[in-house]
């Protein structure tokens, strides 16, 4: 079973998709994080991101691991260096590099083959498993999730500034909406949940039960084959050596 959960930027998406696949024993993709891990490559290379050429060369070239619940870049642990303002500020850039995005799609689509897992992202339930068998659209107000970005950076004993946060959330949001290519959209068939006055504890007890029944009600889609190709024939993904 493959469950995706999809929404704007600081909705929690990503700790919540975690604690919810370890609760259901699943796997877990962060997709989010290895477009970030890109990201921090090219801006420790100092490569400019505007060459969009010499990104996807970035691209290939980064090895993505996710193990011990932390996110490796070519073998270093790069799990607090890809939260860093200075790539959340950049990653647009690499985002909306078409030929970076189809070998990220293609990573993580190869990724879930033979899994029952827990992905998020922004595209996940509309372009990269459109036939997933439980798809969430997880939300919060601009005012919440800047509020939560701050108390994250404090967390790191880094430096926050509420209002800045605020605004940059929502230029992202509506560069996010408005992206040609894998721009933020609910599939038609996901369930929304906004978490706005919810603790994350209720947040989670929420996608469990919308998970479970989800699981009672048979897909009408063969799970064999839940992508938009049939991906079980084709070589391994050109990023690094795919994504672990």
């Amino acid at each position: 079973m493959i469950v995706t959960i999809d929404g704007p930027a600081g909705a929690g998406k990503s700790s919540v998709a975690r604690k919810l696949a370890d609760s259901l024993g699943f796997a877990f993709l962060d997709t989010g994080a290895m477009y970030r891990c890109v990201t921090l490559q090219c801006l420790e290379r100092g490569v400019d991101l505007n060459d969009a050429g010499r990104v996807v060369e970035i691209a290939r070239q980064c090895e993505i691991e996710f193990r011990d619940k932390g996110v490796f870049a070519n073998g270093v642990d790069v799990t607090d260096a890809i939260r860093d303002v200075a790539v959340s500020s950049s990653i647009k850039l690499i985002a909306d590099n078409t030929e970076v995005r189809e070998l990220m799609v293609k990573a993580q689509q190869m990724w879930a083959i033979g899994k029952d897992a827990v992905t998020e992202g922004r595209d996940q339930g509309t372009v990269v498993f459109p036939a997933a068998e439980c798809k969430i659209f997880l939300t919060a107000s601009a005012e919440e999730r800047a509020a939560r970005r701050c108390r994250q950076l404090h967390a790191m004993n880094k430096e926050a500034d509420y209002e800045a946060i605020l605004a940059a959330q929502r230029e992202r949001d509506h560069h996010d909406t408005s992206r040609p290519v894998g721009g933020l959209v609910a599939a038609t068939d996901a369930t929304h949940v906004n978490t706005d006055c919810l603790s994350e504890e209720q947040v989670l007890d929420r996608l469990i039960a919308i998970v479970r029944s989800k699981q009672e009600v048979p897909n009408s889609v063969e799970r064999s084959n839940p992508y938009p190709n049939d991906l079980s024939k084709q070589g391994e993904p050109e990023v690094g050596n795919g994504v672990a």
